[in-house]
């Protein structure tokens, strides 16, 4: 952030002071010019220690501002239902795949993934998600969009398993927000495995806790199945649809740890379940406070070499809806190989 800062002071100065000279991007420089860009510098040092603070010994800076990293992702959704305790709905997708660019200036990562299934013949599915994140040594924020209109198959329905019978009436969208802090911030580094931004040295890991708010927009229309299935849904799904609109908040509660390894790997893996409540609709009419539950789980790996980096993460989410008969657990299974560049422009 240092250099950022320091472009946002020089600007400042430069517009007040219209002084002579080159612009410099060194902070003691911009201090020199001044009472207020010197303290306007020494705000931003003391809040740059005091978000990264770190053990050396654990947790190493890579020594670049910016970094830029080509993703791929495969993903599949599993819809499960549970019907008053005895019936059985299974839909799964087809893996799919999409890929992006993403880049990173410190603490700031923003990218965009596009769906590339098509060019391998593959319909039904369409993703759109949008990514932008906030990762420092003492917190991390997370917050994203996505839409999905995903092309599954009915693997089980009741008693019958073994099915492969095309299901295209899914639909999914959310965006959500996370805030959480780690208790063990200066030995160990999330950003080290998911963000790329540091580099663990030992193994070490940590408790977190943070606030979470996240939409559900699950619409699963059910009419296109035969007769004798359509006669076993539940009375109450209008239309044989299934329909979820909900806004939760909860607390986000997890653990991490990273495992390094010779020859530059580390690997790792963490788990949060956020507990809190939803209010909204549930194929009803009428709004509902409900107890809310999702799950977080990460795997990860990478091998850092000079400025290079290679990565991979298996990323599991899960939500819980619960209302009436029925139970509803649904799930994004996602895995992701990263090949990235650390640098700097100034």
């Amino acid at each position: 952030m240092q250099r950022f800062a320091a472009i946002i002071i020089s600007m400042m100065v430069g517009l007040s002071a219209m002084s002579a000279g080159a612009m410099s991007f060194n902070l003691d420089s911009i201090a020199a010019k001044g009472a207020f860009p010197r303290a306007i510098v020494k705000i931003y040092r003391w809040g740059d220690g005091f978000f990264n603070p770190r053990d050396s010994a654990y947790v190493d800076v890579t020594g670049t501002k910016f970094s830029v990293k080509l993703n791929t992702q495969s993903w599949l959704n599993h819809l499960n239902f549970r019907i008053n305790s005895r019936e059985t709905i299974d839909l799964r997708s087809d893996p799919s795949t999409t890929m992006g660019v993403y880049i990173t200036y410190l603490a700031l990562t923003a990218g965009y993934d596009i769906n590339v299934s098509k060019l391998f013949g593959r319909s039904g599915h369409a993703r759109q998600r949008y990514q932008f994140g906030f990762n420092c040594s003492l917190m991390s924020a997370e917050a994203y969009w996505e839409r999905n209109t995903v092309g599954t198959k009915l693997r089980r329905f009741g008693e019958t398993g073994g099915l492969d019978l095309p299901f295209d009436g899914a639909s999914f969208e959310s965006w959500g927000l996370d805030i959480y802090y780690f208790f063990n911030h200066r030995r160990y580094s999330q950003a080290a495995l998911f963000a790329y931004s540091r580099i663990q040295r030992r193994s070490q890991g940590s408790f977190y806790a943070g606030l979470s708010t996240y939409t559900q927009q699950y619409d699963i229309d059910f009419s296109s199945l035969p007769a004798e299935m359509l006669s076993r849904l539940p009375d109450w799904w209008a239309d044989s649809h299934y329909r979820v609109r909900t806004r939760n908040f909860g607390l986000r509660v997890g653990y991490g740890f990273n495992w390094v390894l010779p020859r530059g790997w580390t690997i790792g893996a963490s788990v949060s379940p956020v507990v809190g409540v939803a209010t909204g609709k549930v194929n009803s009419d009428n709004d509902k406070v409900r107890f809310s539950v999702y799950n977080h789980i990460k795997l990860g790996a990478v091998w850092n070499h000079g400025r290079w980096f290679i990565g991979a993460q298996g990323l599991v989410d899960t939500a819980v809806v619960e209302d009436h008969e029925t139970l509803f657990l649904g799930s994004n299974l996602n895995f992701n190989a990263v090949v990235g560049y650390r640098f700097n422009l100034w």
